[in-house]
């Protein structure tokens, strides 16, 4: 297969620029493409595994190379190449060593059977993204395929439908002063810090901020909410997780909100808490401060950080 391609067939058109890149051609029998890539396009190129008789004079820029191919690749991957082109028949074999000797961005050449379909997948497995394919112009039995290697590695969703709902993700934020702990009290009953569930596009300090404003009118930065940790607990199957928070600055002075289930904000000592915390509000303060004597069902906390 050392011929497959044609010199012009191997350019810009479907390795892209080539003027100053590192181009790596395996199988090239006589090396007559790769010759052909250094005098029309500027490009230094290594050509291994031609046969010994190629020859092309004291050409610049062109290198032929005697060696393994597998273990050529593996030396490669310290000095990955921008394009690499495979004309053998089957490059499966050596699609780790050829992704491992490619550089991010780079290009991929290969020739293969047309028969021997779907490529897509299998580059996926090694990080390559399949970019288009064609019958070559030669031999209508064999298909050019052209990957690159990219700059980034995609992700995305398993399916098109929203996740089942299994789970409440929360915030709650310990504001602790001279004048003590800040408590507001649900009109169900409970006394509970500040904090609310997290909505779209939010992060989970700027969740605090947007809570903190809205159920008492006190106003904070994100840089000034510290995430303690991730508390998690279940109520009748459904997973609940709080985020306790620190918030170590504030402005302004708390007072009920129009239209909000919590008020009546005030500021307790740490050794006179109210009965009735609300029990996710007491699972954030322990965490805080293992020391407080508050009894709240079980919780697994994760922490972020510690001081």
């Amino acid at each position: 297969m050392g011929d497959t391609l044609t010199p012009p067939t191997l350019g810009p058109d479907l390795l892209g620029e080539l003027t100053g890149r590192r181009v790596l051609i395996l199988g090239d029998g006589t090396a007559a493409h790769a010759a052909h890539l250094v005098r029309a396009y500027g490009a230094s190129v290594d050509a291994v595994g031609s046969e010994p008789g190629a020859h092309h004079g004291a050409l610049p820029g062109l290198r032929l190379v005697r060696a393994d191919v597998v273990e050529f690749l593996r030396t490669a991957a310290a000095d990955p190449y921008d394009v690499i082109c495979s004309l053998d028949t089957d490059p499966r074999p050596l699609l780790p060593a050829l992704a491992s000797a490619l550089k991010p961005g780079g290009t991929l050449c290969l020739t293969v059977p047309a028969a021997q379909k779907p490529w897509t997948d299998l580059l996926a497995e090694h990080g390559l993204r399949l970019h288009v394919e064609h019958l070559d112009d030669g031999h209508a039995s064999h298909r050019v395929l052209r990957a690159i290697r990219p700059l980034r590695v995609s992700s995305r969703p398993r399916t098109p439908r929203p996740p089942v709902p299994h789970a409440a993700l929360g915030v709650g934020a310990i504001l602790h002063g001279p004048r003590g702990l800040l408590l507001g009290r649900h009109h169900r009953g409970t006394w509970e810090l500040p904090g609310g569930t997290v909505e779209a596009g939010e992060s989970l300090q700027e969740t605090v901020v947007r809570e903190l404003a809205e159920e008492t009118g006190l106003r904070a930065d994100p840089a000034d909410v510290r995430l303690l940790g991730t508390l998690l607990d279940d109520v009748d199957g459904v997973v609940r997780v709080t985020v306790a928070s620190h918030v170590t600055a504030w402005r302004g002075e708390p007072a009920d909100q129009p239209g909000e289930k919590v008020g009546d904000w005030r500021w307790f000592p740490l050794d006179r808490l109210p009965e009735n915390l609300f029990v996710c509000s007491a699972q954030g303060l322990t965490a805080w401060r293992p020391e407080l004597p508050v009894d709240h069902t079980p919780a697994h906390f994760t922490p972020y950080a510690t001081d």
